[in-house]
């Protein structure tokens, strides 16, 4: 009988199988459809490097899990960490035929700090098991991004991530551009757990897709080397990412459903990256067990990742909230983009006897008092002043 965990497995393996197999030959360019916007522009040269960089960042810390018991689990374990490291050479390589997109448009700033998040996300198995050409190759496609100035919004974190990551690869990195990225978004914090995403608060998914897991993922990197803002900060950091991780949790619905509010809603699952870093990184607030973050992000994996069209024929993500619904698209969307659903599966990378996996399920706050049970009241954060 599958158990909870076996069933995210298997929509791990459905989501990243076709990316893996295919850019582990070199393969990617010629299998993966490009579903796009009527009216987007070059996705063709960008898409490719965004369904790597995705896929990898959402099941990193599964792949760098040491030994799963399950003997299934392990061998489709085994399975990635050879395609992951194959993908990386190949689309780092520049005599690949897959080699990727780094320098042209704004595009693959975005996406090779996605490759770097999950490069940061499992060191040994990503980074240490590296070739010498390939590290070579990882290093180079990386700083070659620094041709491309960032956007003033969450973009700035894009920088951050890829100077974190080559400081993982021990290569030159530049603390300024994560000193800008921390400072700058500390004064677009608002209050309650949210940064707006740039000089405008706009009502998204963004502190989720981006924002506070690359604050999380950069300073769990480089945090030590150096004190960013002040001593309080880091620890300050987390206590808001606690706070919106609660919220996420609440708007999910007693159906596994959540609102459609924001741009970039094709990422689907991708919504609850920011609870299923903290779920990994056993930081979940008091106030969130785990049995019921875990019994909330599973009725939405399902109720999404299972819909019909949400795969087309040969395996690969359409553009879709839920489903295939090509409307919903912006006109930076396209295939590729789609990958970043894979996100909400990090707390695979934790063994299956951790809180997330082993306690007893229970209903979310939504499912509970829908149905006219007890839950605590909800409490805003208090203000927290960084001095700078």
């Amino acid at each position: 009988m599958p158990t909870v965990r076996s069933e995210w497995v298997e929509h791990l393996r459905r989501i990243a199988e076709p990316v893996l197999e295919a850019a582990a030959v070199a393969e990617l360019r010629k299998r993966m459809p490009v579903e796009k916007h009527s009216q987007a522009a070059v996705r063709e040269k960008v898409t490719h490097l965004e369904a790597v960089g995705r896929c990898l960042s959402g099941i990193a810390p599964w792949l760098e899990l040491d030994s799963p018991t399950n003997g299934p689990e392990k061998a489709l374990q085994e399975k990635f960490r050879d395609l992951a490291c194959k993908t990386i050479m190949s689309v780092t390589n520049q005599k690949s035929p897959d080699f990727c997109n780094f320098t042209e448009f704004g595009q693959p700033l975005a996406d090779a700090a996605f490759l770097s998040q999950a490069l940061v996300r499992a060191p040994t198995q990503l980074v240490e098991k590296l070739s010498e050409k390939a590290h070579y190759d990882v290093v180079q496609a990386l700083k070659s991004t620094r041709a491309i100035a960032p956007a003033f919004n969450n973009w700035l974190l894009y920088p951050a991530m890829i100077e974190a990551a080559l400081h993982r690869l021990g290569a030159k990195w530049d603390p300024l551009r994560v000193e800008y990225a921390i400072r700058q978004h500390e004064q677009w914090y608002r209050g309650d757990g949210m940064y707006s995403d740039g000089p405008v608060f706009r009502c998204d998914y963004y502190n989720s897709f981006v924002i506070q897991p690359m604050l999380l993922d950069t300073l769990s990197e480089v945090g030590a080397v150096r004190e960013w803002i002040s001593p309080e900060y880091p620890k300050v950091v987390i206590k808001r990412a606690q706070r919106h991780a609660q919220i996420l949790e609440r708007f999910i619905s007693p159906e596994g459903t959540f609102p459609p509010i924001g741009r970039s809603l094709a990422y689907r699952t991708g919504v609850l990256q920011l609870p299923a870093l903290l779920a990994l990184r056993g930081q979940l607030p008091k106030e969130l067990r785990p049995g019921q973050l875990r019994s909330a992000m599973t009725a939405v994996l399902n109720r999404m990742m299972n819909m019909p069209g949400t795969y087309d024929e040969a395996g690969w993500l359409k553009i879709g909230f839920c489903g295939s619904q090509s409307s919903i698209g912006e006109n930076y969307i396209s295939t590729g983009s789609l990958y970043l659903c894979s996100t909400i599966l990090l707390p695979l990378g934790t063994a299956e006897d951790k809180p997330f996996w082993a306690t007893r399920s229970e209903d979310w706050t939504a499912k509970r008092l829908w149905a006219g049970k007890h839950a605590p009241p909800d409490k805003a954060l208090p203000d927290q002043q960084v001095i700078q």
